[in-house]
């Protein structure tokens, strides 16, 4: 999917807001936008966690849902189910790829039976090995994001899908903050993780506008994910720190441009080039026998005469014949006895 450029997911999350309408025009933004794809989340509230009140399902002491049980967070972001195959027709007639982030098996089977081309681990599944092997086993492209991982967790997260046979794995390097400042985003990472681990990687943003996904690409990334909402102004657990369409779609056009200055290593020199570069060439008019000086060889542009290393080899030779000012100087042109 990310072999040919840089692929680019709009993530959906919570930002339906229990709204179908909502999630079907959010798609429809997407592709004018110019997502490569689009990615939800498949879950229940019980995937998650317990409908308890103690220490450990309370509310949030702080962080964005501050005051929020998670229970209570997951029943508000949470995607139907029924939607999802419906949502996967349109996106696709648009277009671009539907994949999900399935947080228990019976999410991964629900998939399945939809064909989803893909799967995403969230940054917290990734001590989830069971999930993992599970997902791995289908045999489709699995993408990782690190956002709670240490060098270990992904090196067993990466060695669970190899074992069952798949090697169609990316890493997405991700600060599980959100939204997350620029200061956290660690992006040095980027190379060495393509380095250690001989795959590709890209990046899941949860900064505020485009200066991550552009500096990313430069460093290697292969994909981009960003949370996308219609309009912040509609609220929502994620809205604070997802894109809106004309900011999306300014950020895909920074990445293909970046993308495309990126190129390939290359020292060639046009043709073009060489002609404007300085060269050598006579300055005054010589007669025949005259002695080359620093007065009638100069380096100047165009690139038509001899290269200017040869300028001190010169001094002290003759001109061979009459030469008029402004001639290309050339070796055919100097008496080397």
């Amino acid at each position: 999917m990310w072999e040919n450029k840089v692929f680019i997911i709009a993530e959906l999350s919570a930002n339906h807001n229990n709204d179908f309408e909502l999630a079907e025009k959010t798609i429809h933004a997407m592709a004018e936008a110019g997502a490569d794809a689009v990615k939800i989340q498949t879950f229940k509230p019980q995937s998650l966690s317990i409908d308890v009140d103690n220490p450990y399902f309370g509310p949030k002491k702080d962080g964005l849902w501050k005051g929020m049980r998670p229970y209570d967070l997951y029943v508000q972001a949470s995607m139907p189910y029924e939607w999802q195959p419906k949502l996967k027709e349109i996106a696709e007639n648009l277009g671009l790829v539907f994949f999900s982030s399935p947080f228990d098996f019976e999410a991964v089977d629900f998939l399945e039976k939809m064909n989803v081309p893909a799967y995403k681990v969230a940054s917290l599944e990734i001590s989830d090995i069971p999930l993992i092997r599970y997902i791995a086993e289908k045999g489709k492209p699995v993408i990782i994001s690190s956002g709670a991982s240490s060098l270990s967790d992904l090196e067993l997260a990466l060695n669970t899908c190899r074992k069952v046979g798949n090697e169609q794995v990316a890493f997405l390097k991700c600060t599980s903050e959100y939204p997350a400042p620029f200061e956290a985003a660690n992006l040095r990472t980027i190379p060495n993780m393509i380095e250690t681990f001989g795959i590709t990687v890209g990046v899941s943003d949860h900064t505020m506008g485009s200066t991550v996904p552009v500096v990313s690409v430069a460093l290697g990334a292969k994909i981009i994910e960003k949370h996308f909402i219609l309009d912040r102004s509609l609220g929502g657990p994620d809205s604070t720190f997802s894109m809106e369409p004309s900011e999306f779609k300014d950020m895909v056009t920074a990445v293909r441009e970046a993308e495309k200055a990126i190129g390939k290593v290359s020292y060639s020199l046009k043709e073009k080039d060489e002609e404007r570069r300085r060269s050598l060439f006579v300055s005054q008019d010589v007669e025949q026998g005259e002695t080359i000086t620093v007065e009638n060889i100069r380096s100047v542009r165009p690139g038509y005469g001899l290269h200017p290393r040869h300028y001190e080899t010169l001094l002290g030779k003759r001109f061979k014949q009459a030469v008029a000012k402004g001639t290309p100087l050339s070796f055919n042109l100097i008496d080397w006895e």
